[in-house]
């Protein structure tokens, strides 16, 4: 049985969130923005909150995502990383369980690679909770 991160106070539209990411440096904001917003628009039951100080978007309660901004780049992490196919090896990290993209302001990023994590992210958090 995989243990999943559950936020039963999860909701469907956080302004937490949206506060958070109207912060200053613009330039790192705007790309954390930018990408919170594609896991917010995975589908209809996609919830989120403010977990860590970062924005998480889980599928109902089960997180699967979330952004968050440093000094000179963002992160785009997945719950369930580990699990991901990736074959142009966007993914870092070396956990159990998780796994983040690190992207740059400037510097070349497949962002069609990137969308297909967050969509089988997403898919995948979905069938592991429709299992019995």
């Amino acid at each position: 049985m995989i243990k999943l991160m559950r936020f039963p106070s999860a909701t469907r539209h956080c302004i937490e969130i949206d506060v958070w990411l109207s912060t200053e440096p613009y330039q790192l904001y705007s790309l954390a923005q930018r990408w919170f917003l594609t896991l917010r628009s995975c589908g209809p039951d996609v919830r989120e909150l403010m977990h860590d100080g970062c924005p998480t978007a889980c599928v109902g309660d089960a997180a699967f995502g979330y952004v968050n901004v440093f000094k000179t780049h963002i992160n785009i992490g997945f719950f369930l990383g580990a699990n991901l196919n990736d074959p142009t090896a966007l993914l870092m990290g070396t956990g159990k369980r998780m796994r983040h993209v690190k992207i740059r302001p400037g510097e070349e990023l497949d962002s069609e690679a990137l969308n297909e994590l967050i969509k089988q992210a997403y898919t995948g958090m979905k069938s592991i909770l429709q299992e019995p």
